[in-house]
């Protein structure tokens, strides 16, 4: 990825990968993906399980780096530095302030067990960004309220059940206002209570503009929250769409079975 010509034009998507390609050793997991999301977007990774979602969504904030292609944020080379010549080159600094600009919400929570929710949040901030820790920690309480959790703000983890403990990750993730948040299947570990939390969490904020990508099997509410849905098997995008095109009357027989075996 290294001598990208500087891109030129102002009206760029805030993630956008051109060709990208990821193997291991000798198993290719990505065959030349081209994807864009583009502000206040909310887009949606489907497919079964193997079919690359998570290796594409951790390539967004190089968590999984390509083996060729492109990721541009903001139409800039994502990790990489302007040089004098007019070309980007690889840049430690440059990937590190990059990734404090895209939110990363997991699995399984990864919070810090030995911290309070409010400081799960604040830490970030302070200790990445250098801001007052004070005003953080107001911040951090300002946040778990919008996320139905300023009553816990004092509590550690064990004490939270997983939705709870969810929505203080997604709070952490925002409090580092970033320009794109990604989710990795959010409520996989989570029963049915707490998956119709954490979902109207993010739906609020859906809801309020947040660009997002979120990798999910709930497929009603992919319907609900995705202004696009992108279908992938096997490493390659097959569909893409508006999620009533997708998921109400999709094309690809792939993409029709697959939503048929959710029902």
């Amino acid at each position: 990825m290294t001598g990208i010509v500087a891109p030129v034009g102002a009206s760029e998507p805030v993630i956008r990968t051109i060709g990208v390609n990821k193997s291991y050793g000798a198993n290719q997991v990505l065959h030349d993906i081209d994807v864009e999301v583009h502000e206040g977007e909310v887009v949606t990774l489907i497919g079964p399980s193997g079919s690359g979602k998570t290796t594409l969504l951790r390539t967004f904030n190089r968590l999984e780096d390509v083996s060729s292609g492109e990721i541009l944020l903001d139409g800039k080379p994502l990790g990489q530095r302007l040089r004098g010549n007019g070309t980007y080159g690889e840049d430690s600094r440059a990937l590190a302030r990059d990734r404090q600009r895209i939110g990363f919400v997991f699995q399984h929570f990864n919070l810090f067990p030995h911290m309070t929710a409010a400081e799960n949040v604040w830490h970030a901030p302070v200790r990445v960004k250098g801001e007052d820790r004070r005003e953080s920690l107001e911040n951090a309480r300002r946040l778990l309220a919008r996320v139905g959790l300023e009553r816990q703000a004092d509590q550690k983890p064990a004490t939270l059940s997983g939705g709870q403990q969810q929505r203080v990750a997604i709070a952490r993730a925002l409090a580092m206002k970033p320009r794109l948040l990604l989710f990795d299947e959010p409520t996989s570990a989570l029963d049915p209570e707490m998956t119709q939390e954490v979902l109207r969490t993010i739906q609020e904020l859906a809801e309020e503009g947040v660009t997002m990508v979120i990798v999910t099997h709930e497929m009603d509410f992919a319907r609900m929250v995705s202004d696009r849905v992108v279908m992938m098997e096997h490493g390659v995008v097959i569909e893409t769409g508006t999620a009533e095109a997708v998921l109400g009357a999709p094309t690809h027989e792939r993409t029709r079975a697959f939503i048929a075996n959710l029902r």
